[in-house]
């Protein structure tokens, strides 16, 4: 094994054809691949090991004293600009749009002087685990190849310059090749995933005619966007990385495009994020259908219908990109971990939690559907129905709760809020919008009513002056954030601006907020998620104290707060998960839809700010002005 380590998180950027996606590295080096889908095992896994793990480098192959890198326009086509002592050149990595194959085109050009580049190309399928037959082909067009075979997996490298034969290194694998550059000249590379039983060569992808076709594409998607308000293009980075983390043919969102990056530095904190929560991908849904994305609602409404069709009992937190429901957690042995930070997992026990907002999420999201004009069908609101009768019987357990932890179940607030959401969302559908709700909707709107009553009760602590995490507790969780967002209070209620003054006062360290304390509770080792304490603080966490304070009218607060956080965002705008608020440096899965949903969801709250008037900048008490 190499010892290199991987970059920090924040060096990477993201390229993606909405099948799959590639981390790309500053150094030249694609680090994460999974082919030909999100969750499929990995090509490239060096971002989980090291570069014997599998990569693919290209940059120069001496010093660099500058690394310059933007996505062109409105696009997810990367330009990268090193800079030596000899002189500059520039790396341009995209994904060509989907058309049944799974392809990376990499472009060098020269800019100025003359610089000495180097390829090294480590193909290592299934997580590392095989170690593929390589060898030279010559393709229909008559082109030489190097072609890379391992189980079901193929890939096919070309190049104007392709790597020496044999390997520079034959017993680890390492196809390497070297190059000079000028001004004005270019030379292409790409590589191309096929099945091993195919027998023929897929033909070559024309870079000059794949590169504006992608660029044509992603900025006629950008375009689409009706969100005028302030910090447009931070938003629509934010909803370019959310429809990049897309698989468009069935219209699932995942998480993230990665597994296993930690959220505790050489923790165990690593989880695979390459899957659908129904809770994520409401969220996304929201934020698309607000910018006037109807299209991507309507393929996320009808990929909710199909993965959660059935025994509404059987209605999982989380499913495969296609609707799959076995998602069996596994550690991939092999691999050391991000920096160390192991295991690896692949899958998620999560899928076999019980998450009782699931239901507020996934309904809210079908009504915010129907409020956009997305029309019911036949099999839509019988859904909604059977998933309305199932809650009737089971929204009183104790459950696992938003944070997925792996404790002890217990009542918690957030859980109980949505299932206030579920039961609104049903009778507004009735109300509003003439659903057939047969003789359920009374019960409906007592049970709405109950479970008001039931948080207002059981989950304020006058010791505290806030809602706390669970009934009867005493401790504090960002998630309670979002009561007013979801309407269950208005946001000037003296309830929520005491729960806002006490995270901000317990869960605030700069302007990062922790999602919950993680440190053990009661006098015992236990901590509340089962599992060792310490985490980063989770930047959605942030981005929803700026909607609280923007929706409360505290303008100024939630203006500050946000230009705080947007200085977090690496180069090319990408947030991870958590930010490691020691080390200054960001952790978790990357890029994070929740982390960019957030963030959209945070600037139209501040568009919207001036419109709600200034209900008060700030309360009394102690380091506060007058209000």
């Amino acid at each position: 094994m190499n010892g290199v380590m991987p970059l920090p998180i924040e060096r990477y950027a993201l390229i993606g054809d909405t099948h799959s996606a590639a981390l790309v590295g500053t150094d030249g080096s694609i680090d994460w691949l999974c082919l030909p889908r999100f969750d499929s095992p990995g090509v490239f896994n060096a971002l989980l090991g090291g570069p014997d793990d599998g990569h693919w480098q290209l940059c120069p192959a001496g010093e660099v004293s500058e690394v310059r890198r933007r996505y062109r326009d409105e696009t997810l086509v990367l330009e990268t600009d090193f800079v030596t002592p000899t002189g500059q050149v520039r790396v341009v990595d995209f994904m060509p749009v989907r058309d049944r194959r799974a392809d990376i085109l990499r472009t060098v050009e020269g800019i100025d002087g003359v610089v000495d580049m180097r390829m090294e190309w480590v193909i290592r399928f299934d997580y590392g685990e095989i170690l593929p037959w390589v060898q030279r082909r010559t393709d229909a067009e008559g082109r030489e190849t190097i072609t890379a075979i391992g189980g079901p997996d193929a890939v096919l490298l070309r190049g104007d310059v392709l790597p020496e034969h044999p390997p520079s290194d034959e017993h680890e694998m390492r196809h390497v090749a070297h190059f000079q550059v000028r001004p004005g000249e270019r030379y292409q590379f790409s590589m191309t995933w096929y099945p091993s039983s195919q027998h023929t060569l897929p033909t070559c992808h024309d870079t000059d005619e794949q590169l504006p076709r992608t660029e044509r594409y992603w900025r006629a998607w950008a375009r689409r966007c009706t969100y005028r308000g302030p910090y447009r293009a931070q938003v629509v980075r934010s909803l370019l990385t959310l429809k990049a983390l897309t698989y468009d043919p069935t219209g699932g969102i995942v998480a993230a495009p990665t597994t296993s990056l930690p959220e505790q530095l050489g923790g165990e904190r690593n989880w695979d994020y390459r899957y659908c929560w129904l809770r994520d991908a409401s969220l996304t849904l929201r934020s698309l259908l607000d910018a006037g994305f109807k299209d991507e609602a309507k393929a996320w409404r009808s990929w909710l219908l199909r993965s959660v069709a059935g025994d509404p009992e059987d209605l999982q937190i989380l499913y495969g990109v296609a609707g799959e429901r076995r998602l069996r957690e596994w550690t991939v042995d092999t691999l050391p971990g991000y920096q160390g930070a192991a295991p690896v997992r692949v899958g998620n026990d999560a899928s076999t939690q019980l998450q009782m907002d699931v239901y507020g999420e996934v309904l809210d999201a079908l009504h915010e559907a129907r409020r956009d004009g997305v029309e019911e069908d036949g099999f839509s609101w019988p859904l909604q129905r059977a998933l309305a009768a199932n809650l009737v019987r089971a929204w009183d357990q104790p459950d696992n709760g938003i944070w997925e932890v792996r404790g002890a179940l217990r009542p918690f607030t957030h859980s109980r809020v949505m299932v206030w959401l579920a039961f609104d969302r049903l009778v507004r559908a009735v109300e509003e919008y003439g659903m057939d709700g047969g003789d359920e909707v009374d019960r409906w709107r007592e049970l709405r009513d109950a479970v008001h009553e039931e948080v207002c009760t059981h989950a304020w602590s006058e010791k505290l002056g806030a809602f706390t995490q669970y009934y009867g507790g005493e401790t504090l969780d960002a998630a309670v954030l979002l009561m007013q967002h979801v309407g269950f209070l208005p946001p000037d209620d003296e309830r929520i601006l005491g729960t806002i003054d006490a995270i901000d006062r317990e869960l605030r360290d700069g302007p990062f907020v922790r999602r919950y304390s993680t440190e053990p509770i009661h006098d015992g080792d236990t901590t509340l998620d089962g599992l060792p304490p310490g985490e980063g603080a989770f930047l959605m966490c942030s981005f929803w104290l700026v909607r609280a304070y923007a929706m409360a009218g505290r303008t100024a607060q939630a203006t500050e707060l946000f230009d705080e956080l947007l200085g977090l965002c690496n180069d090319v705008g990408l947030l991870s998960e958590e930010y490691d608020t020691g080390q200054n440096r960001m952790l978790g899965n990357f890029p994070q839809a929740f982390s960019h949903l957030a963030l959209v969801s945070a600037a139209y709250a501040l568009g919207a700010a001036p419109a709600r008037g200034r209900v008060r900048e700030q309360r009394d008490g102690p380091g506060y002005g007058a209000p």
